[in-house]
C-alpha cells in the first residue's frame, strides 16, 4: 500500500468512526493484492487502481457504520452478504469487526473460490463463503430468518432485493441496501414488497463518501414479521416480476 493511499484511508475511515490498526491495514493490503491477482484471470471488478479500490470498495463497504451502530457490530452478530461478488461489503466488514460472523453468498462458484482463497490468506475465522442462489438458500432452514443483518451492494431495484434479502433476516433484524443518492423513487415503488415480506418503513441515510464526491445512501429495513413461506419465488422471478 502506498503511503498516500494509507494516509487517505486512515483519514477517511476516521470520518465514519473507525480507526484502522496495523492488523486491519495489513489485511486490506493482502485483500487488494489478491483481488488484482485473481482479477487478471477472471472478471471480479472493473475497479483495480489501488486508490479506487480502497475508496469505492473497502471504504464504501465500511459505511454500514452510518446506519448500523458500532456497538451492534462490535458485540457480534450474524451478517449475510447477498450477491457478494468480490466480497463487498461483507469481507471488509469481517476484517474491521472480527466478532461479526459473516456469510458471503454468491451464485457464481468462481467468485466463491476467490473468496475462500482470500479468507484463507487473511486467516479469518469469522467468514463462510457459500455458493448458492438467494431464491434457493432462503428456503434452507439453516439460513432462513437466521441473520441479524442481511446486506447487499447488488445492482437491482429495492423491491427485488427485498425479496432476495428479507427472508434471511430474523424478526427484529435488518436488511441493509447500499444505494446511490437516487433512491427515493425505488423506496416508493418497493413499499408493497417490503410490507408483504415482513419489513417495516425504510430508514435512509444520505451521505458523500469521505474523501470523494460520490453521493451514496444506505437503506435500512427492520424485519417486524415473518416472511410468508411462498417467498422468495422461484429463480429469476423476483427480478423479472418484482412485487409492486
Amino acid at each position: 500500500m502506498t503511503e498516500q493511499v494509507k494516509k487517505s484511508f486512515i483519514e477517511n475511515t476516521a470520518q465514519i468512526g473507525l480507526v484502522p490498526d496495523e492488523r486491519m491495514l495489513s489485511s486490506f493490503e493482502i485483500y487488494y493484492k489478491n483481488l488484482v491477482e485473481w482479477n487478471a484471470v477472471m472478471n471480479l471488478t472493473a475497479i483495480t487502481e489501488e486508490k479506487d479500490v480502497y475508496e469505492k470498495h473497502f471504504l464504501d463497504s465500511l459505511t454500514i457504520t452510518k446506519i448500523v451502530s458500532r456497538e451492534t457490530l462490535e458485540k457480534g452478530c450474524t451478517l449475510l452478504d447477498m450477491g457478494t461478488g468480490a466480497g463487498f461489503p461483507g469481507l471488509p466488514i469481517a476484517i474491521a469487526f472480527p466478532d461479526v460472523q459473516v456469510i458471503l453468498m454468491d451464485s457464481l462458484n468462481k467468485r466463491i473460490r476467490f473468496l475462500e482463497d482470500t479468507v484463507q490468506k487473511l486467516g479469518l475465522t469469522n467468514v463462510t463463503a457459500v455458493h448458492a442462489r438467494a431464491e434457493e438458500l432462503a428456503r434452507n432452514k439453516n439460513y432462513r430468518e437466521k441473520a441479524d443483518i442481511c446486506c447487499s451492494r447488488a445492482v437491482a431495484n429495492l423491491a427485488t432485493l427485498s425479496e432476495y434479502c428479507l427472508p434471511f433476516v430474523k424478526k427484529g433484524g435488518y436488511f441493509v441496501s447500499y444505494k446511490t443518492e437516487q433512491v427515493q423513487e425505488e423506496i416508493d415503488k418497493s413499499s408493497k414488497a417490503i410490507h408483504v415480506l415482513g419489513g417495516d418503513q425504510p430508514e435512509v441515510v444520505f451521505f458523500t463518501l469521505p474523501g470523494t464526491d460520490y453521493q451514496r445512501s444506505l437503506v435500512k429495513i427492520k424485519k417486524i414479521a415473518a416472511t410468508p413461506a411462498k417467498y422468495p419465488r422461484k429463480a429469476g422471478t423476483p427480478s423479472k416480476e418484482p412485487i409492486m
